[in-house]
Parts: C-alpha cells; structure tokens; sequence
C-alpha cells in the first residue's frame, strides 16, 4: 500500500507541474521536446524521431496577448496555448505538432507562425472522411510526411526499426492505460476523481517508456487490492477534458467517482488498440479508422450515445456527467444528439460548462451539489 500510495502521489505530482515534470523528463532523457496540440497527435513518429513528445493542454492563465489572435468565442485550450506561445512559456519547445480537428485548430495552424515565430510548426491534417479507401490512404501518406518534416528538424533519418520500435512502445502504453481505467472502476475510494484524472494527465509530459513501468505497477497494486464498495455516486465523464482543478475538487467533494470515460485528454486517446495487420503507418491509420463516438471525428451513424449508454449499463453507473470545455463547437454540436437517446433511457445527465480561465467554480458547484442530492434521493 505504501508504494502505491508513494506511486500515486508521484503521478498526482507530475500531472499538478506540466512544466516542471516536462524539463525533468527532457534532462532524464536528454531529450529535446516537441509539443503536442490536442488531440490524435500522432505521438510515436515524434518519439521515433528522437524527440520527447509533450502534450499541450493549456492551463489558467491571464489572457492579454492571445486575443489579437483568436476572438474570445474561440476554445479555452487554444487561447491559453497562444497566450503561453507568446509569454514564452513554451521558450524551451523544438516545435510544436498540430492537428487540425476544429475550426479554431485550423486557424491556429496560421496565427502561431506570427504570434510565436521562433518555434517551428508541424501541421496534422486528418482527412473528412477516414473510413473510405481515400481517406486511409491519405492519412497514410500524411503520417509519412509528418515523419519527413521531423527528420528536416533533426537532421536525422526515422529508420524502419525506430518508428516500429516506438509504435510497440506506445501500443504498451495505451494497453496499460486500458488496464489502469478498468482497475480504478473497482476502487473509486482510494482513487478518486481527481487522483485518476492527474495520473492519466502525468502521461503527457513523461518519457512513456518511464511512465507505463509506473502506471503497470500503480495497476498491479490496485488488483492486489480487494474490491471496494463505493458508496457515492459514480459517473461516466464525457467532453473534452475534466478540468479546471476546481471541478475536479468539487466532484470529490460531493463523492462523486468517476468509474469510466469518454474523454479526450483520458480514454479516448487509448481506448482503441492498432489492428495487428499492416505497415506500422497502416496501424497507426486503423486507430483512428476504428474510434467510434469521437466528437472530433466524422461519424455519420452518430454512435456516441448509444457507447455512453453502454458504458452506464456496464459500470451500473448513476449518471452521465458532460465537462463542456468553452467554446468547444464539434462537442456543442454532438450534444443535443446524445442527450435525448441518454435521457430516452431513463438515464440521468448532467452539463456543466467549464473555461480554464475560470474566476469562480461557485455556479459548478451549486449545479453539482443539486445534482448529487437529487441522485441521492433517488438513490
């Protein structure tokens, strides 16, 4: 127990200091590092490169710089990542790699090359429709020319063994993040909600050989464990990301677990395994040919209702809890769909919207207090 409580603490630590755990991991590796706008970064090419690939998720900062670049209407995340760019908190970056998922991503693939210069950008374009021959096909081939622009920026070429000798490594990792949700479903009393969600968060400024040592063995000591009886409320999250802190702080007040996710930042970046067939560029195309109920990517049965509905009767969980991050359009677009076929189900649901440049949780905690007694009751 104590070197899971030491393991935890240790994750919980990484995830609460992003810059702080990211220069740490660079002069243990002696790595220089490659920042990763959210989401589907393809992550093992810049791996493979010799870089340490870094995630971007922004943070609470006071926006002064950014708004000559992106209207206040624009996501949290961008605005924050554009107001860091420009402080130059991210002074210590290679570059940065950014997908073009969303409106504002696409024009931040334009702004950042004034508004922050001196770091190089590496643009992402995923194609409309992934499911089709073409589309496969050209995300196959934008995977390979991401891989040439990472070897202009070292000088170095990404040999065949490299890229596949990453790939396995970040296959092991998604495989051991599996492993840990499903553990943590089964102890919600030692890991509550915002130890789960700064553990996973720890993953996007370590080395991920070094952090899946760590979270394997966070896992094996948590199925040596008997399983608990929770008794508060236990939900699946759905969003983007489960922040700010202040939520989090707010639903572990209220002993609301969260007992599975549908999240950017959390399981849906590791939820889908690569098919074992294929170039490992191939296999890197699959995982994203083969996500379902992903907000961000096209999906013209809309299946992401339907997924949550079965994550709830799986987990026999009280509720599903929607973290909309401000202004995050392709989730506010899925929204009314699911709500209805969740709601049709008897299921309850609750929408909280968040910003991470938020004042005051006061309102959140309000809407969450109403909700938990309301369960409760039901209960």
């Amino acid at each position: 127990m104590n070197d899971l409580k030491s393991l935890l603490d240790e994750l919980v630590e990484a995830g609460s200091n992003p810059k702080k755990t990211v220069l740490k991991s660079m002069q243990d590796t002696k790595k220089e590092a490659v920042g990763c706008f959210p989401i589907y970064t393809p992550e093992e090419i810049i791996y493979a490169a010799g870089y340490l690939p870094v995630g971007m998720w922004g943070g609470p900062t006071d926006l002064k710089l950014a708004d000559k670049y992106l209207q206040g209407f624009c996501c949290s995340i961008m605005r924050s990542n554009i107001e860091y760019g420009m402080k130059g908190t991210y002074s210590f970056l290679k570059a940065v790699a950014i997908s073009t998922f969303c409106d504002t991503l696409k024009c931040i693939c334009e702004n950042w090359k004034v508004a922050v210069p001196e770091i190089p950008l590496i643009p992402v374009v995923y194609p409309q429709n992934r499911m089709i021959e073409a589309g496969k096909e050209y995300l196959n081939e934008e995977f390979k020319r991401v891989a040439k622009e990472l070897e202009k920026l070292s000088g170095k070429l990404i040999t065949e063994d490299a890229i596949n000798e990453s790939f396995e490594i970040y296959e092991d990792f998604r495989a051991a993040m599996r492993e840990f949700t499903v553990a943590v479903s089964t102890h919600l009393n030692t890991i509550d909600a915002k130890t789960r969600h700064l553990v996973i968060k720890a993953s996007f400024f370590m080395d991920k050989k070094t952090y899946t040592l760590k979270i394997k063995e966070i896992t094996k000591e948590l199925n040596a464990l008997p399983k608990e009886d929770f008794n508060g409320i236990k939900v699946i999250a759905t969003g983007l990301i489960a922040e700010p802190t202040a939520l989090l702080d707010i639903l572990v007040e209220n002993n609301i677990g969260i007992i599975d996710d549908d999240l950017s930042q959390e399981s849906r970046g590791f939820r889908v395994a690569a098919r074992k067939e294929g170039t490992v560029y191939e296999r890197m195309v699959s995982r994203i040919v083969d996500q379902r109920g992903c907000t961000f990517l096209f999906e013209e049965a809309k299946t992401r209702g339907a997924m949550l509905i079965d994550m709830v009767n799986k987990h026999q969980a009280d509720a599903v809890l929607v973290i909309m991050m401000k202004f995050c359009d392709p989730e506010e677009f899925d929204y009314p769909i699911y709500k209805e076929e969740i709601e049709n189900n008897g299921i309850p649901i609750l929408y909280v919207e968040t910003e991470q440049q938020m004042d005051s949780a006061e309102q959140i905690r309000t809407r969450i207090q109403s909700f938990a007694e309301m369960l409760t009751v039901e209960v």
